[in-house]
C-alpha cells in the first residue's frame, strides 16, 4: 500500500470506512489465529484454523492434529485470546466515553482513577468476600461499584460553575486514584493469607492468565450492549465536543447524556477489570490513534477504537507470555511501559 493510497483511505475528513473496517476485521481474525499458535508450545496457524472449524456445527475437517494441540488451542489459548479482544475493545470504548464526557483527549479510566476505584472494591471482594452475596457475579459487581463511585466523585468535584475544569479534572483524578490505591494496599496488607495476597497482587497488575470460556459471556454482552447504546448516541457525543451549552442548544438532553456516559464507563470498566485486572493506558492511546486515522466523528471513532484496542491487547498479551517464557509478565506492566511515554508525548503535543 503506497503512501497516497494510505492517505486516501485513512483521511480524517472523509475516511473510507468500509475499507478501514474490513482491513481491521481481517487483521483482527489474523491476530487471533496467529496469537493462538504462539507460546511455549507453538501450533501452526493452519492447524489452529482446522481445530476451530472442527468445533463449529455442520462442518467437518480431517483430523490430523494431536490431542495436546487441541487442548492447547481450544481449552487454553482461544478463550484467552478472545478475552483479550473483548477487554481491549471495552477499554478503548471506555476511553472514548471518558474523553467525550470531559471533553479532553488526555482522559482515560486509568488516569482519572476509575481503574483504581474498581480495583479497590474488587480486591476487597476477592480477599474478604464482602460482595459474596452477589454469587457468581460478585467480582464484576464489586468492580462496577468501585468504578461508578470513583467516576461520579471525579466528575462532580471537577465541575466548576457547571462546567468541567480540565485542571481540576486531572488533579482530582490523580488524588482519587492515590486514595483508592492506598485503600487497595491497606486491603492487601490485611489479607488473611499469603496466597490470597499473591493472587490479588498479580491480578491487580492486569493479566489474562486463567481465562476460561465462562469468563467471556458477561464482558461480551456488556460490550455489545454499550456499543449499541453509544452508536445510537453518536450525534450527541459529537455535540458534546463543542461544550454542554452547545449540545443543549442543539436539542440534546445533556444531563441525561452525562448519566448514560457515566453508567456506560462504569459498567465497562467494572466488568473488564473484574476479568482482567487493571490494564492501564489502552483507553488513552487507542482513541487518540483512532482520531489520527479517521477524525473525531464518534460514528467512526467507536468501532475503529474497539477493533484497534482488541488487536493491541492481543499482541501485548502475546508479548507478556513470551518475554520471560515459560513464566509470564502481567500485561498491565507492558501497557504501562508503552503508555507512559505515549502519555508524555501526548502532553507535549497538547502543550504545543
Amino acid at each position: 500500500m503506497n503512501r497516497n493510497l494510505f492517505r486516501k483511505i485513512f483521511n480524517q475528513d472523509e475516511p473510507n470506512m468500509k475499507v478501514i473496517t474490513l482491513l481491521l476485521f481481517i487483521l483482527s481474525i489474523l491476530s487471533i489465529l496467529l496469537a493462538i499458535g504462539i507460546g511455549p508450545v507453538s501450533v501452526h496457524p493452519l492447524t489452529v484454523t482446522k481445530i476451530i472449524i472442527a468445533k463449529l456445527p455442520f462442518l467437518t475437517v480431517e483430523n490430523n492434529w494431536t490431542l495436546v494441540e487441541q487442548n492447547i488451542v481450544w481449552g487454553l489459548r482461544l478463550p484467552r485470546v478472545l478475552l483479550g479482544m473483548i477487554v481491549g475493545a471495552s477499554l478503548a470504548i471506555t476511553g472514548v466515553v471518558m474523553q467525550a464526557l470531559v471533553r479532553n483527549h488526555l482522559a482515560d479510566p486509568f488516569i482519572l482513577g476509575v481503574s483504581s476505584g474498581a480495583s479497590a472494591t474488587a480486591t476487597l471482594g476477592m480477599l474478604f468476600g464482602v460482595f459474596s452475596v452477589f454469587g457468581t457475579y460478585s467480582l464484576s459487581i464489586s468492580a462496577f461499584i468501585g468504578a461508578a463511585v470513583t467516576i461520579i466523585l471525579v466528575y462532580t468535584i471537577s465541575r466548576v460553575n457547571g462546567r468541567i475544569n480540565v485542571t481540576h479534572l486531572l488533579l482530582t483524578g490523580v488524588a482519587i486514584a492515590l486514595m483508592m490505591d492506598a485503600l487497595t494496599r491497606f486491603i492487601t496488607l490485611s489479607a488473611p493469607n499469603a496466597l490470597g495476597l499473591h493472587n490479588a497482587t498479580f491480578w491487580m497488575s492486569g493479566s489474562l492468565a486463567g481465562a476460561k470460556w465462562g469468563y467471556l459471556t458477561l464482558p461480551l454482552i456488556v460490550a455489545i450492549f454499550c456499543m449499541i447504546l453509544l452508536m445510537s448516541q453518536y450525534r450527541a457525543l459529537n455535540a458534546l465536543l463543542f461544550g454542554d451549552e452547545t449540545a443543549g442548544t442543539l436539542g440534546f438532553n445533556v444531563s441525561r447524556l452525562h448519566k448514560i456516559l457515566i453508567l456506560v464507563a462504569s459498567l465497562l470498566a467494572g466488568v473488564t477489570i473484574a476479568v482482567s485486572g487493571s490494564i492501564g493506558f489502552i483507553g488513552l492511546m487507542v482513541p487518540h490513534i483512532t482520531r489520527l486515522l479517521v477524525g473525531s466523528d464518534h460514528k467512526r471513532v467507536l468501532p475503529v477504537s474497539a477493533l484497534l484496542g482488541g488487536i493491541f491487547v492481543i499482541w501485548t498479551d502475546v508479548a507478556a507470555r513470551m518475554v520471560i517464557a515459560p513464566e509470564e509478565l502481567p500485561i498491565g506492566i507492558l501497557t504501562a511501559l508503552v503508555g507512559g511515554p505515549f502519555f508524555i508525548w501526548l502532553l507535549k503535543t497538547k502543550k504545543q
